[in-house]
Order: C-alpha cells, then structure tokens, then sequence
C-alpha cells in the first residue's frame, strides 16, 4: 500500500511543478496572513543578538476547500478552515483554526467562527500586551472578544496557534481539537501535537452556541488547551495543519515529504511541498478504498469504515533559518 502511495505522490510533485507554475511565481513575493491562497512569507528579520544568529519562519501556506462550489475563495480561509500568519521584532506566530461543520444544519456558517478567531490572533500579535510565550492567550483573548460581539458569531472551532520566541530559539504552542502540528528534525518527528478529543470524532472545541442549545453543545475553554515549548534548530520543518491533513495522510508519508525540505530556504521549493502535501491529502480524502488514519481511528472504536475523509484542507508549512 505504502508503495502505492509514495509512487502516488510522487506523481502529484510531478503534476504540481506545472499545474501551480502560475501560483509558485507569486510565492516569491513577501506576504502578510491571507493574501493568497497559497502564498509564502520570509518572517521576521535576520539579525543577530549578541552575537548570536536569531531564527525566522520562512513559511508558505495552501489549502483546498471541501466543497469548492460553495465556497469561494477568502483570504485567509480554505472552506471552513482558516489560518493566519503574523510577526514581530521578537516572534514569528502562525495558526489555523476548523470551524465545526455541524452548525450548517442550523443555518449558521461555521467558517464565520474559525475566521474571527484567527484574524483577531493576528491582529493581537501586533499588540503592546503580545508575550511570545503564551499562545494560549491569544486564543483566550481572541475566544473573549468573540463572545463580546454585539452582534453574535455563533459556532465552534478547534485551533492550533505556534509562536517562534525569536530571543530564545523556543517555540510555544497551545492546541485545542483535532487540528495540530508536527516537528521534523534529520528525518524523524521530534515533536508533535496529542488530538484532544471527547469522543470519537468530537474533538474539544471552543463554541458559542445559540439561544436555548448551551446544555447541549461541547464547549471547552481556551484553558483547556494542550501546550507545549520546546527548543528549534536550524534547519527544523513545521507544518501545523487541520483534520483534513492528519485525518488523510498517514504519518511516514507525511515524515517522507516534509524530510524532502530540511533546511529549505527558497520559498518557491517550499510552496511545492506545501501544495503537493495539500493536494495529496485532498486526492486521498477522496479515495473510497484507502484506509485513511482516520478509517484506523474509527474501527479502533468498534466503527467499520474505510476510505478517506473529504475534508476542509489547511496546510501552514515552515522551515526554521538562522
């Protein structure tokens, strides 16, 4: 199966290196959170504290809506997913957040969440209260300011924020559901993020519910999130992701593509991997005989299934520099 697979992507690489050849030529260019949809940004400056070299992302991002037909394109948001990133003197931030997609039913627009959480992270980056160690508080202040709305933003989301604290060559992170991220170092995964889920398929989320349904809905606070800190390398890749990836791309797959681009500088070379790993996840989302991770997760809870998982797809991919 694996065999199938790797010669799939390979395949992919090859079909994205002319299909996105339009997309890649402005991946070069310097962007802020959302200006593409799929764009590449060399974060943060290059200088040096006290003699020593200080890390910067250059990171690039992709993604593909579940259902392109309904949604049209959004800076900042694939589908119900969105990202952001944002940078200081001191830190290079990036997140991406998935709106629950259960509040359809109910006539409300889960990316309307997912997206408010996001943008108001990266406008809090921007902040005098900004501490490059806490990413938790960026969710609590974003989440707080969203349940102040005159005008309310009803929903839930799961997100995944990472600060680079550019001082201490430390990255923090805070992660709450099913999105997460995912460390490479000299070809092994040297860190990653635990899904936080109530059930199967729930994963832990933050919500405002409408009128009437609060003892209904899982609501989990921002507090609530995993956190993690841990020192980077040059060299070092990171992707943080949604569902739609970890659901549909198995873990030595993934470790095999994001290996290909340790220590990768050009943006360029960057924004292929990035969109050949989108697009994997998207084709094998689609694969009805696949046995996905997450067609593994179900029949561990007593589920048959098989195939892949359609899925919003977001793809933040980062290399550390120094």
């Amino acid at each position: 199966m694996h065999s199938s697979l790797n010669w799939t992507s390979r395949l992919i690489s090859r079909a994205l290196r002319s299909s996105f050849s339009t997309l890649l030529e402005t991946a070069t260019g310097v962007t802020k959170s959302g200006g593409a949809g799929a764009g590449a940004t060399k974060s943060g400056g290059s200088g040096a504290a006290a003699g020593c070299p200080r890390p910067r992302f250059v990171s690039v991002v992709c993604g593909f809506a579940k259902d392109n037909l309904r949604h049209k394109y959004k800076p900042g948001k694939y589908g119900e997913d969105s990202w952001f990133k944002a940078s200081t003197e001191s830190a290079d931030v990036m997140g991406v957040a998935d709106g629950v997609g259960g509040w359809r039913s109910y006539g409300i627009d889960p990316g309307e969440f997912s997206s408010f959480l996001m943008r108001t992270c990266e406008r809090l980056v921007q902040c005098s209260h900004f501490n490059p160690q806490r990413p938790v508080n960026l969710l609590a202040y974003s989440y707080c300011e969203l349940m102040e709305q005159k005008k309310p933003i009803l929903g839930s989301s799961t997100a995944c924020v990472l600060i680079l604290n550019r001082e201490t060559s430390t990255v923090h992170t805070a992660n709450i559901g099913d999105s997460g991220f995912i460390v490479v170092r000299q070809g092994q995964v040297v860190h990653k993020s635990e899904e936080q889920q109530h059930y199967f398929n729930t994963p832990f989320q933050l919500s405002l519910p409408p009128p009437g349904h609060g003892p209904n809905v899982l609501s989990d606070s921002p507090e609530s999130a995993d956190t993690m800190s841990f020192p980077v390398r040059d060299g070092d890749v990171i992707l943080i992701a949604t569902d739609g990836v970890f659901d549909n791309v198995p873990e030595d797959l993934m470790l095999q593509v994001l290996s290909e681009v340790e220590g990768e500088r050009d943006p360029v070379k960057l924004q292929m991997t990035a969109n050949s790993l989108a697009l994997m996840a998207r084709t094998l989302s689609l694969n009805s005989e696949f046995l996905s991770p997450f067609a593994l997760s179900a029949r561990r809870n007593n589920i048959q299934a098989r195939g892949g998982k359609p899925d919003d797809i977001t793809v933040v991919l980062a290399t550390v520099a120094m």
